[in-house]
């Protein structure tokens, strides 16, 4: 497997590592288990970012993938779809970070930069 369909994974994990923070954040009572979004959509503060960030991790989360998928299945050069895909997990790193910490600029540009690594692949792979 490539280091890029490693980071495919990686991606997905960011996105429920989000999801436990989130839930941890807010303490979770088990009963709350029974409707989880409207508790979730309840809390406020560092727990409520971090499901905020969870939603968008399932938004940027399909693209991505299709891009390292497609540009594997085109043959671009495996160096440069490995590189940008671990850009985009270091992105995603530094997007999940800064929203925790409610810094909305840095966080746009974070977002901003996966979003060229992700367009970027698709580029390499025409």
């Amino acid at each position: 497997m490539t280091i890029a369909f490693w980071c495919v994974a990686a991606a997905a994990a960011l996105i429920y590592l989000a999801t436990g923070l989130a839930k941890m954040g807010g303490r979770m009572p088990p009963k709350a288990n029974h409707a989880p979004r409207e508790w979730l959509e309840k809390q406020q503060g560092w727990a409520k970012r971090a499901h905020w960030a969870q939603l968008n991790g399932f938004e940027v989360f399909p693209i991505f993938a299709a891009a390292v998928i497609i540009a594997q299945l085109a043959h671009a050069p495996q160096g440069r779809i490995d590189t940008l895909a671990l850009s985009f997990i270091g992105f995603r790193v530094v997007y999940l970070i800064l929203y925790l910490a409610d810094a909305a600029h840095l966080r746009s540009v974070a977002w901003i930069g996966g979003m060229v690594c992700t367009f970027w692949l698709f580029f390499l792979a025409a």
